[in-house]
């Protein structure tokens, strides 16, 4: 095995080692350069040329090449391969070469534009960056500058007036630019070059609203006489020509794809790592990203493990002390805040001061701070950050030399993202992965074959979901009034949407097209990130200093009164939340305790879109109404998790229209598994856990992408119900997928259950994180019975 020497930090000098279930070595390459285009500007050229890249890989000219030509482009290779010049070297010349041709350089119109869209802000930030190093090297006079909901009024004039390449993300184009298009003609009548960069990250429901956004772009491109090529920068994903055409709305043959990656790589090391079991008595703290949770409460006889966030502080503060400079990446706000707060606490203990080498990076901290962490990862100022996968994009942070996970991150793209941050630029890197309590963690860290060997997944989701579409025919409409040539721009089914918009008096019918007729802004039906609503702002009670924002879909269960509030190691409790005003109250206090929500979620089937009967079991697949309300908090003092009290809550109940898939098991089946006499709920309970938990193995999705409901006796139904829901207005394709599945998941399920060496079930297999019932009841052995009846009437 080749010497690793911050593998052997990791391992403690052998004292590690029996944590290590599997060590992958992937083998260094070697790069393969070509020679610059022809038709590339010279000026740009020497630029690259003085900044160090003398001749480009062979993928980045094969790519801009088929841009250049007027070709749909798609370039899926790994992290750090340079996809940027793949996409900014025929943007760039584009511009140069209209700007060349114009009659003068005060003659504006004539000028080339580009319109760079990103994911996120910090990625369209760090770009500009880049790029203003490009330009000075070039000494060329390209203007560029980032616009975004941020951006003062005084400089969006400016940049509608001026700009020639325009840094900004989804968002802003569908709230502001496409809304205001007339404001902004001089930038649309000039567009040769769309760049979508990170195009991988376009999933699930936001990946259709963000179909939706550029079928609009691309609509008031053409009325201005434009039509832009789309250069599509993504992680390595299965297929990337059709995700990017469905993306575009254009047939998959009209993109070019450009998956080789030429680009040098150094010698990686893949730790896979599970955490030391502890006794039988001991509770782990729960590691629940931002959503509802509950802390597990493990049978006294269940090995558990240590939590990969425990695990995680003490590799990490090996690593910093070892001079590593390290990402951490957590599952959740609440875990980088903790495992940021533990390294410090670590390395202080070590010596005093050691601690200001750590800081934890995550959504809802303001710009400003964001940047400032950036800046000190690049310069060394700070030798890790404990972060959430806000830094899974392409942020250019290079030098790496260690990138830990703390639990599956939903996919293998985002695996291989986060991967890719170790031994950028050629140089080696470690990566480990760190098993949660988790069935499906615990699956793959003694399955690395399911990792190594299995290529990643396409990026998945559905342009034609009427609840997303909808809203977005309205605001096309409100922007130019629709006309019967759009309807296949828009995709099948557009059409009768349009009918069922026009029965419901949001649009209205013309001879000549539909048409938006109300007085408010048509942009405002709709939220490209399914956040529920405007971000609620946390505000510091005496001085009324903004701390942060938290999605309005989180609110209820993070911020409610009497919550705890974490902010780079600070600790807060919320005094009062506002929900019309969107506004957290907190005031600083230092508490030894964490808090945690419970709420009841209830079903209603709305439809049945398809159907099939498995001897007495019945699979179905539909439309449904979830109501979630949070009815109280647990409070459990820390770390050892012993309740502390807690308070009920008088909060709205929230409805989510989605789509689930379900399984029935009537009486007769209840019977033939022995659940039938009272152990029902605790079977059907701990089955839905564990298929929620392996349903990510099989479908392009996270765990938190999904919901589930089980119930011994369903009105709708009329008996024993699993469901698994799609957690996003409409359905995102996963419950969808898993109807499609049907046995072959639920075989994974029940074998991820036997395998796990527990008793009465633990977080390895039943138990869920984000369990509003607070994981009770659940029956281990009675879900095994029930599994092997239904796969019995239904072997696949």
């Amino acid at each position: 095995m080749p010497d690793s020497p911050l593998l052997d930090v990791l391992l403690a000098g052998g004292a590690r080692g029996d944590r290590v279930t599997h060590v992958e070595h992937l083998p260094p390459r070697a790069g393969l350069q070509a020679d610059w285009p022809g038709w590339a500007d010279g000026e740009l050229v020497a630029g690259y040329r003085r900044l160090g890249v003398e001749r480009p890989w062979q993928h980045q000219v094969v790519a801009s090449d088929a841009a250049w030509s007027g070709r749909h482009t798609v370039i899926a290779t790994s992290t750090g391969s340079g996809k940027s010049l793949a996409f900014w070297l025929p943007a760039l010349t584009a511009v140069r070469a209209a700007e060349l041709q114009a009659t003068g350089a005060g003659d504006v119109s004539r000028r080339g534009s580009v319109l760079y869209l990103a994911p996120t802000k910090a990625l369209a930030a760090d770009q500009l960056a880049g790029l203003e190093r490009l330009l000075g090297a070039a000494e060329v006079s390209v203007r560029a500058a980032t616009c975004d909901g941020d951006t003062a009024m005084s400089e969006r004039q400016w940049i509608r007036d001026h700009a020639d390449v325009v840094l900004t993300n989804p968002d802003f184009l569908h709230f502001s630019l496409l809304p205001g298009h007339r404001r902004w003609s001089r930038l649309l009548r000039s567009l040769r070059y769309v760049v979508l960069d990170e195009s991988h990250a376009f999933r699930g429901v936001f990946g259709a609203h963000v179909a939706a956004v550029l079928r609009r772009l691309r609509r008031l491109a053409a009325s201005y006489g434009s039509a832009p090529v789309v250069v599509l920068a993504s992680a390595t994903t299965s297929d990337p020509a059709a995700s990017a055409a469905r993306l575009l709305g254009v047939p998959a043959e009209e993109v070019v794809a450009v998956t080789e990656d030429t680009a040098p790589q150094g010698r990686k090391t893949f730790v896979l790592w599970q955490p030391p079991e502890l006794p039988g008595e001991a509770v782990p703290v729960p590691e629940e990203p931002d959503a509802p949770a509950s802390p597990t409460t493990p049978s006294p006889t269940a090995p558990t493990h240590r939590t990969a966030t425990a695990e995680m502080a003490d590799l990490l503060t090996d690593l910093t002390l070892a001079g590593a400079r390290t990402l951490a990446f957590t599952r959740s706000r609440r875990g980088a805040e903790s495992v940021a707060a533990a390294t410090r606490d670590h390395l202080d203990r070590v010596r005093r001061g050691l601690g200001s080498q750590v800081a934890a990076y995550r959504g809802g901290y303001l710009p400003e701070e964001r940047r400032a962490l950036e800046q000190a990862i690049r310069s060394g100022d700070l030798r890790a950050l404990a972060t959430t996968n806000a830094l899974e994009l392409g942020v250019d942070i290079a030098g790496l030399d260690a990138v830990l996970i703390a639990g599956w991150p939903g996919t293998r793209v985002s695996l291989w993202q986060q991967a890719g941050r170790a031994g950028r630029a050629g140089s080696d890197g470690l990566v480990a992965l760190i098993a949660r309590e988790d069935p499906l963690d615990t699956y793959l860290v003694h399955h690395p074959e399911a990792i190594f060997g299995t290529p990643v997944e396409a990026t998945v989701f559905d342009p034609t979901n009427p609840y997303v579409l909808g809203p977005h025919l309205c605001a096309a409409a409100a922007e130019l009034p629709l006309r019967a040539a759009d309807l296949e721009l828009f995709g099948p089914g557009t059409a009768e949407l349009l009918g069922v918009l026009v029965e419901r008096g949001a649009l209205r019918r013309r001879p000549s097209g539909w048409y938006w007729t109300h007085a408010e802004s048509a942009v405002g039906l709709t939220d490209l990130r399914g956040t529920g609503g405007d971000p609620v702002r946390v505000v510091e009670q005496r001085t009324g200093r903004l701390l942060g924002t938290v999605d309005a879909a989180a609110a209820d269960s993070t911020v409610h009164p009497g919550a705890v509030y974490v902010h780079q190691g600070e600790t807060y409790v919320v005094e009062d939340l506002d929900l019309e005003g969107s506004v957290a109250v907190v005031r600083p206090r230092t508490v030894d305790y964490g808090t945690w929500s419970r709420w009841l979620t209830s079903i209603e089937i709305r439809g049945v879109r398809a159907e099939r009967p498995a001897g007495p079991i019945t699979w179905g697949f539909g439309p449904v109404d979830v109501t979630t309300q949070v009815m109280s908090y647990t409070k459990r003092r820390l770390p050892e998790m012993t309740p502390v009290g807690g308070e009920t809550l008088d909060l709205p109940a929230r409805t989510l229209t989605t789509t689930a898939v379900w399984w029935t098991a009537p009486l007769s089946v209840l019977e033939e598994a022995g659940v039938a006499d009272g152990a029902a709920p605790g079977a059907l309970h701990a089955a839905e856990h564990a298929s929620i938990g392996m349903l990510p193995l099989l479908a392009t999705c996270d765990r938190w992408d999904l919901g589930g409901v089980s119930t011994a006796l369903h009105v709708d139904t009329e008996c024993a119900t699993v469901f698994v829901y799609d957690g996003h207005p409409g359905g995102a394709g996963f419950a969808e997928r898993g109807f499609h599945l049907g046995a072959g998941w639920l075989r994974a399920t029940r074998e991820a259950i036997a395998g796990c060496r527990c008793a009465q079930g633990c977080p390895a297999c039943v138990q869920s994180p984000k369990c509003g019932n607070g994981n009770e009841p659940l029956d281990k052995a009675g879900a095994l019975r029930l599994l092997d009846v239904v796969l019995t009437h239904d072997p696949g």
